[in-house]
């Protein structure tokens, strides 16, 4: 790969995390949000890299203009072994394949993780609780997959039973199933470690796979209420398909706006 090439690779990447982080949301499907002031300036950082490298290579060929004016006339053959040799300065060719993520990443983005990867990703663990504080008294209650979760294997009081609850996830499909489940996806850091909450729906037909929509419905019976033993699971009275969040890898509270 020449120099040129490279600035052309250098600035091509920056320009691509510069349109992903900072002139739309796109690094949201695959970051945190907040590593995005960190994807800003590394796209800053590689466009100035690349500018530098051009401004030395520009450098590089006036002072070797220079240089070649004043060996005018001079026998290059009395030491030829100073041109003989293989260039090292070259970048291996598998360099070529880094434009494909740098061009993808201003032409082609690659959709957000959803049910496929859902039905692969590890399930998250909910996190361990002792005490609980009172429900409030709204009908249905607005909470969240993980919170749910909680309050159906560890609230020994059992609060949540005969309750009408409300959360919002994607649809993911249980291909010859009669249920369906409700899922959000959660990351730590990145797309690579995205973990995975499911509230199994029964009653209501599945719509397309990755649908957003926020449910009501009460605990489906099974195991026993404030133990491990209870699945974390709805039947379902309603259904209404909702709009996507900007940052879907998060466990928020139902959003009530309608597509």
């Amino acid at each position: 790969m020449r120099r040129p090439l490279q600035v052309t690779l250098l600035v091509l990447s920056g320009l691509g995390l510069l349109h992903a982080s900072l002139f739309t949301d796109l690094c949201l499907r695959y970051v945190k949000p907040s590593m995005r002031p960190m994807l800003v300036v590394s796209g800053f950082l590689l466009i100035l890299l690349g500018i530098a490298e051009a401004w030395s290579r520009r450098k590089a060929g006036t002072d070797d203009d220079h240089m070649g004016h004043h060996h005018i006339g001079q026998n290059h053959t009395e030491h030829p072994e100073e041109h003989v040799g293989h260039n090292h300065s070259k970048v291996p060719r598998i360099a070529w394949l880094l434009f494909l993520p740098a061009l993808s990443l201003l032409f082609y983005a690659p959709p957000a993780l959803g049910a496929y990867t859902a039905s692969r990703a590890a399930t998250k663990a909910v996190p361990v609780q002792d005490s609980f504080d009172p429900l409030p008294s709204t009908s249905p209650l607005p909470i969240t997959l993980t919170d749910f979760t909680t309050r159906v294997q560890q609230d020994r009081k059992r609060a949540i039973k005969g309750r009408t609850v409300q959360m919002t996830g994607f649809v993911t499909p249980d291909k010859g199933s009669t249920y369906w489940d409700l899922t959000r996806i959660m990351i730590s850091c990145c797309a690579a470690d995205a973990q995975s909450i499911k509230v199994r729906v029964y009653g209501i037909p599945a719509l397309a796979a990755n649908t957003w929509v926020t449910i009501t419905g009460t605990w489906h019976a099974g195991g026993t209420l404030g133990t491990s033993s209870a699945r974390a699971a709805l039947d379902g009275v309603t259904v209404e398909k909702v709009a996507k969040p900007v940052n879907a890898y998060q466990d928020a509270l139902p959003f009530a706006t309608p597509r």
